[in-house]
């Protein structure tokens, strides 16, 4: 949510954050600002409304804005409307139409996250004598930096560490000083900050993406630290201000693997990647064909000592989960419950001393699931993540972390990190059985052989998509759809059902197939959409009756099976046969029709399918 670039070095700094700025959009916003500061401390701000295409045409192409050190912004609105008044960056001094208002601000700055006592420091801020243009918290914290360095006559460092001290909530915030040309500031607390290094110039973002063409040398700034940018160099500061030294990380990300490389959408691009995202997840953790964890310190004895396992998760990540609880279960023999975590924090959860926590998340930086993740530290239970990000917050803080290699995901609606996700989950299932004595050696083999036809399998189910594409056109004006399966089809039917509503705004719902008939089959009606997941050998048949109920009221059939199934066949509309896997990792394979079914039902309503509205990729304020 909302996107931060900054850069100081010898290039003209707008050009680099329009270009930085064009590759966070995936995070979602509503409005997008940059400040450039010159040598002489004359600032100049501009804002809009909307697309970022606004901005790039206010100052034509950063021609306007003219200098080699600026910060930029896309906002996705908490405090305040989305408008240009309430667009970032904001500043120390007033803002209305004489520019000279605000060209000679002591203090500009941009903000990722909530400033929860905000309302406490506006009035305070307001007794000293500030005035406020804008509605949101992001005003109220840059003027309180303003109000320390001015009161306490100190330097910027120490200004956000009173700063830092005084506010609540989250934020990641850069700063400019018009006292201090040529430099930024930053400031960090559960808010995802990254700053990367090059030759002469330095560069600060809210996401990798935005930096990776420029340079792959960063540093993850962490909670309550605070960093001073200059062009090739970065110095950082404890809560204290004294200076620190963080290690360096090398991106490994391909640059490419953030271009759209000649498809018409991020989402049919990663659709596509799934093979090889799979592929390279599996292969990372196998070693003479068997599962090695230890490089995440994940030895068999956790895996053993462990009495059951606890997943926490949002969103599809949480989908990922309550697939994975019927794997678990059913081959390592150990009690699962999948939390979501947004409903973590709130609830007493009665977890023995031996669980396992495992927290997902592609980002790393989803503040439910950090917050989830903290919590079970502070119990004293044993962590495990699984991101996608390296050197993100969730995969610090974790005591271990299993990473998903599935690239830079750019379109909101996720794809391969799903898959790549479940991939690690079904590793992990399969380990857990084996270490703890539930499957012998020759099962095991068997699981491992099946795991790694799953990528050429994916890429067969890619040849759906026709099929898909001509469903999604005839259905193109459904209001309502539904999902539903049993088991693992039934937790696979949760994903492919917020696929559909996500970025086709479709009303859509999944439920486990017996549960229609409890209140839900009063909304079907002619023509409703019903898809219903079928892999599942051992409950297909119950299933099937539930599809036919629906078929009694004039609901349209879709069924989605593995390989040959005459029964299928003749008892629903139409049917998409996917190639035969064992049925505990079907999910990989009947979860890419539901995907393409998704994109091409935004496609043929005509909606922008990587940036759907009021969403964003990561959710890093609660």
């Amino acid at each position: 949510m909302c996107g931060i670039v900054g850069f100081t070095g010898n290039k003209q700094a707008a050009d680099v954050l329009l270009d930085g700025l064009s590759k966070l959009e995936y995070r979602g916003y509503d409005s997008a600002g940059m400040a450039v500061l010159d040598e002489n401390g004359t600032t100049s701000v501009v804002k809009a409304a909307g697309k970022l295409d606004h901005l790039k045409q206010k100052t034509d192409n950063g021609r306007l804005l003219p200098g080699t050190c600026g910060i930029g912004h896309t906002r996705w609105a908490t405090h305040g409307a989305p408008n240009e008044k309430n667009a970032h960056p904001h500043l120390s001094g007033a803002l209305d139409d004489d520019p000279s208002e605000y060209r000679a601000s002591d203090v500009i700055g941009v903000h990722n996250g909530i400033i929860e006592n905000q309302e406490e420091l506006r009035e305070k801020l307001l007794r000293h004598g500030y005035q406020f243009y804008s509605d949101t918290d992001t005003e109220v914290a840059i003027k309180l930096v303003d109000y320390y360095l001015k009161k306490y006559r100190i330097g910027p460092i120490d200004a956000i560490n009173r700063m830092m001290v005084r506010v609540r909530g989250s934020y990641a915030l850069a700063l400019m000083f018009r006292e201090h040309p040529g430099e930024i500031y930053a400031a960090r607390k559960d808010s995802p900050m990254i700053i990367g290094i090059s030759e002469g110039e330095s560069y600060l973002a809210s996401d990798v993406p935005a930096i990776l063409q420029y340079t792959r040398n960063v540093y993850y700034i962490e909670n309550y630290q605070a960093a001073r940018i200059l062009p090739g160099k970065v110095q950082f500061f404890d809560l204290n201000g004294d200076e620190i030294s963080l290690e360096q990380v090398t991106i490994t990300w391909d640059a490419k693997a953030a271009e759209k490389g000649g498809w018409e959408h991020f989402m049919m691009k990663e659709i596509h990647e799934q093979p090889q995202a799979l592929r390279d997840t599996l292969h990372h953790y196998l070693m003479d064909g068997q599962l090695d964890f230890s490089q995440a310190g994940l030895t068999d004895e956790i895996l053993q000592g462990a009495d059951s396992v606890c997943i926490a998760a949002c969103g599809s990540a949480w989908h990922v989960g309550m697939t994975a609880q019927y794997v678990i279960e059913d081959l390592a023999q150990v009690p699962v419950r999948v939390e979501l975590a947004s409903e973590f924090r709130y609830r007493k959860l009665l977890l023995s001393p031996k669980t396992l926590v495992v927290v997902i998340s592609q980002s790393g930086e989803t503040a439910d699931s950090l917050e989830a993740l903290r919590i079970a530290k502070e119990r004293g239970l044993k962590t495990l993540s699984v991101v996608n990000v390296q050197g993100s917050s969730i995969a610090r803080e974790a005591d271990h972390v299993l990473y998903t290699l599935a690239g830079p995901e750019i379109a909101v609606a996720t794809t391969k990190a799903f898959s790549a996700q479940l991939m690690v989950m079904y590793a992990l299932a399969v380990q857990m059985a084996y270490v703890r004595g539930r499957i012998d050696r020759e099962q095991y083999e068997g699981y491992m052989k099946e795991l790694s036809a799953i990528p050429d399998k994916v890429a067969s189910c890619l040849e759906t998509k026709a099929h898909i594409q001509r469903i999604a056109a005839r259905f193109s004006g459904a209001r309502d759809a539904f999902f539903i399966g049993r088991g693992s089809d039934y937790a696979i039917s949760l994903e492919g059902s917020l696929k559909l509503k996500e970025i086709s705004y479709v009303h859509s719902e999944a439920y486990a197939a017996g549960e229609l008939k409890h209140g839900t089959i009063s909304l079907v009606e002619e023509k409703t959409l019903i898809i219903g997941l079928l892999t599942q050998r051992n409950v297909m048949n119950k299933t099937l009756s539930n599809m036919a109920e629906c078929k009694a009221r004039g609901a349209f059939l879709l069924g989605i099976t593995q390989g040959e199934n005459s029964e299928a066949q003749s008892q629903t509309d139409d049917l998409i046969s996917l190639p035969v896997s064992d049925e505990h990792f079907s999910g990989l394979l009947s979860v890419i029709p539901l995907q393409l079914l998704g994109y091409y039902s935004s496609v043929s309503r005509g909606l922008d399918v990587d940036k759907p509205r009021n969403l964003a990729k990561s959710v890093t304020v609660e």
